[in-house]
């Protein structure tokens, strides 16, 4: 009931569920995802590890599909590996190195993790993988082998660390070299895939990699923000020492939350991961394919949700916080378009600034990074000038320009699923209108 109730005190999202579940047409047919029966097999692996992944990849256009399916389910395999305490650091290690030229058999499986391993049957199963990622493009295949490499040796080098292994992550230095390691290279091999099948502007990988590092360092900074309770029950942590120690002594005392410190020091990690924000608006003006669109826009709109959602909340410290299912619904239909994720990251922002408190030791700070997102949105669009006033034609204006031409096509998907349900909410107006007079 919960869950209805939330729905029903809060119209505009039970209105985009109701769109979401019923109105809206997925961009493409899913038949290819059944193909063999070790294809359905790695689709039935993807439900099982995240549905909300699952969702997202099962909107792809077909060309990307099944490579992105594959790549998500190898590196979830790598990730169960590292993340299973049972496992001796001695057979451990040497697995997450040599992970990668696996992919160069048939029939590797791995049947070390704990019974208790939520996501070892992805191991177990990873034969039927192999057969599927054998058959995709050799291009494809180079591009998630390589970073299926880069991403084992990491992970590998973070084990054998013992100051990170005491101490966790010291620097902020090391917290982003940490979330380059775990999400950044994620988006480089996601970047390396869009680009090759011609779904986003050839610069997009070649010319600017800070922009897929954002991607990837803004959804892990967010996740670790949101994750501190949780991660100090499992032993844990990836607040970086340099900044949590400007407000305690230990980092299990932030819980305590005396004079404010524990929330301050949220906040001081949400303004580092605000520093993303004109990268990741800038990465989404560049793809130009709508399904791609959409598999990168939705997490990014998440994770600036999130962190208001976090932002100066001291529940952070004792329990994981979510954003509301009605919210992620609409945030889902919302961000279809590139204007409608930039208005999407234009409130969150705003309600961030509406909960700064002067006292806050960065509040200075704090608003002139939002004010430098302001300042980079409007220059996106520049549709506020005074009349006789000629944009400037910055690179982010043109590409937001060539992009807006594209999302212009959408634009009679979106009003045709306001006119239906418009018209069936109408009809059950009506309905119950008829019941309650005539009864």
């Amino acid at each position: 009931m919960g869950k209805v109730s939330q729905l029903i005190s809060h119209p505009i999202e039970l209105k985009s569920a109701l769109k979401l579940k019923f109105l809206r047409q997925p961009l493409f047919p899913t038949d290819d995802t059944s193909a063999t029966p070790e294809l359905k097999k790695c689709y039935k692996l993807l439900n099982l590890t995240s549905r909300s992944f699952a969702a997202v990849i099962m909107e792809l256009n077909p060309e990307l599909r099944n490579s992105i399916m594959l790549f998500y389910l190898i590196l979830r395999a790598l990730d169960t590996v590292e993340d299973d305490m049972s496992i001796d650091p001695k057979v451990k290690v040497p697995v997450l190195r040599e992970f990668a030229s696996k992919l160069e058999t048939s029939d590797w499986k791995f049947e070390g993790c704990a019974p208790t391993e939520k996501d070892r049957q992805v191991l177990l199963d990873f034969p039927c993988i192999l057969k599927e990622y054998h058959k995709l493009k050799p291009e494809y295949q180079k591009v998630i082998k390589d970073i299926t490499y880069k991403m084992g040796n990491g992970m590998a080098d973070y084990i054998l660390d013992e100051n990170f292994n005491l101490n966790g992550v010291a620097t902020i230095k090391d917290y982003d070299k940490y979330c380059h390691y775990v999400a950044g290279l994620v988006g480089d091999g996601l970047t390396q895939l869009i680009v090759l099948a011609n779904f986003g502007t050839p610069d997009l990988y070649n010319e600017n990699k800070q922009l897929m590092e954002s991607m990837g360092l803004f959804l892990q900074k967010t996740n670790i923000i949101r994750d501190y309770a949780e991660d100090l029950n499992d032993g844990r942590s990836f607040y970086p020492q340099e900044v949590w120690c400007k407000y305690v002594k230990r980092l299990p005392d932030l819980a305590k939350n005396e004079d404010g410190k524990g929330v301050y020091c949220i906040n001081d990690l949400v303004l580092n991961a605000l520093s993303h924000v004109n990268d990741v608006l800038t990465y989404l003006s560049s793809i130009h394919e709508q399904s791609s669109f959409q598999f990168c826009a939705i997490p990014q709109v998440m994770a600036i949700a999130t962190l208001a959602l976090v932002f100066n909340n001291e529940t952070v410290l004792h329990d994981n916080v979510k954003i509301r299912k009605g919210t992620t619904c609409y945030l889902i239909l919302k961000s279809r378009t590139l204007k409608g994720c930039v208005e999407i990251f234009q409130y969150y922002l705003r309600e961030i600034k509406s909960k700064l408190t002067v006292v806050d030791p960065n509040y200075l700070k704090i608003n002139i990074q939002i004010a430098k997102c302001e300042q980079f949105i409007e220059e996106m669009y520049q549709d506020k000038l005074p009349p006789n006033v000629k944009p400037l034609e910055t690179p982010i204006y043109l590409k937001v320009r060539e992009k807006t031409k594209i999302d212009e096509r959408l634009i009679p998907v979106l009003q045709n699923e306001e006119f239906k349900f418009n018209i069936i909410l109408s009809m059950v107006v009506t309905a119950f209108a008829a019941i309650y007079f005539y009864h």
